[in-house]
């Protein structure tokens, strides 16, 4: 077992390796709570590429629904005591290089990036008519290391060995106006095309690229029920759903932007692809939610976000082919991690090359979405023009970002 120490002696975060090499780790974290605060960890979770296979939350001071979960989990599962510190924001980097294109470069990048605990936060990527890229990344340092020097030399050099002997410039360094003119022009669509990656209903006979395959079908399937008679004090939901990459976030992001404190949940393990939540929750007041609206309004947006949390489409650009995927923003204003990772992950895979690529925001349905846009290279063995090889692009990009 590792226990990581904070500054808080009452603050501590195990990490227990399983008995057997494919045994899960089990993390136990023991802190203050706050609302939003299983949103937060289901993020950093997610962020690292990592799964939470079971879990339980439970407060400490709470014997009531304490022994009723213990009543219902077994006692291998993790119990996650959340912490919240106040974290100034992260300087922002400008990552500037330009090479000769290859196939995969985009994701070979974005691959070590990720390993180094780099968060893209914008970015712009051209490709000139000599075939050579010129790509910007903004980003911060999970680690808040990148203002030494061995911090900068260790980065510049991982991103020279995927770059080669092609690589004509790769400079790191504060970002300056830059950013302020990527970051202040946000994501700008057609109404048509917003229309189509907005929308808030799917229809199984739509004959866009959006339309529900069987694996999206499934979706439909989600069960979400409100019962206010267990608890004196809370009111339990409880869900059924397929599983997906990112679930437990997508389902806490939604709870969090309600403003709903979550006070004790249960996760299943995942069963035959699905998976059981049982999970008690209070108003900012500390109240039931006694309210029939509020209550159906509840269920109908997690059903909606369990549905497709991520919009994938492909359309026309002029004469061009457009890849688009949309995530919702929470309202303190963090996307959802590692999309770009897994969007050129997929297109690697696929064996096209990125043209072009860019991501902002873009506000729609009375929310903010962060939006990526990625121009498709023609010169590939996919015939971008046909309804087979755009629906198999979707497919395969949205299967990756679903983790199916």
């Amino acid at each position: 077992m590792m226990r990581v120490p904070s500054d808080d002696e009452n603050d501590a975060v195990q990490i227990q390796h399983g008995n057997n090499p494919d045994d899960p780790f089990i993390i136990t974290i023991n802190c203050p709570d706050k609302t939003g605060l299983g949103c937060d960890l289901c993020r950093f979770i997610l962020d690292f590429g990592l799964c939470i296979l079971k879990g339980v939350l439970l407060p400490i001071n709470c014997s009531y629904l304490k022994d009723r979960l213990r009543a219902i989990c077994p006692p291998c599962l993790a119990s996650f005591y959340l912490v919240h510190k106040p974290k100034t924001s992260s300087p922002l980097y400008l990552l500037k290089f330009c090479c000769l294109d290859r196939k995969g470069l985009l994701h070979d990048v974005t691959k070590v990036l990720c390993e180094l605990e780099l968060t893209i936060q914008r970015l712009k990527v051209t490709t000139t008519p000599d075939s050579k890229v010129l790509d910007l990344f903004f980003i911060t340092d999970n680690l808040e290391l990148l203002h030494t020097r061995k911090r900068q030399d260790e980065t510049c050099k991982r991103l020279n060995a995927v770059l080669g002997d092609s690589c004509i410039i790769c400079e790191l360094q504060l970002a300056g106006s830059e950013y302020e003119y990527n970051h202040g022009h946000g994501i700008s669509l057609s109404p048509m095309l917003a229309k189509e990656l907005f929308q808030c209903e799917l229809s199984d006979n739509q004959v866009r690229s959006q339309a529900l395959s069987s694996d999206m079908k499934k979706l439909k399937k989600s069960n979400v029920t409100v019962d206010n008679s267990l608890s004196p004090v809370h009111t339990l939901l409880q869900i059924r759903c397929v599983d997906h990459k990112g679930l437990l976030y997508d389902i806490m992001r939604t709870l969090k932007d309600m403003n709903l404190k979550i006070s004790y949940g249960r996760f299943s393990p995942n069963a035959k692809g699905c998976r059981d939540l049982d999970i008690f929750i209070q108003q900012k007041d500390g109240k039931k939610i006694l309210d029939h609206e509020k209550q159906s309004a509840l269920c109908s947006r997690l059903k909606l976000e369990m549905l497709h949390p991520l919009r994938v489409i492909i359309a026309d650009r002029g004469p061009d082919t457009e890849l688009l995927v949309a995530n919702p923003v929470e309202l303190s204003g963090k996307g959802r991690p590692r999309v770009f990772y897994d969007v050129t992950l997929a297109l690697k895979t696929l064996g096209i090359c990125v043209f072009s690529a860019e991501v902002g925001r873009h506000s729609a349905s009375e929310r903010e979405w962060e939006v990526y846009r990625f121009l498709l290279d023609e010169n590939c063995e996919f015939q971008l023009t046909g309804v087979v090889a755009r629906n198999q692009i979707v497919n395969r990009v949205r299967r990756t970002l679903m983790g199916w």
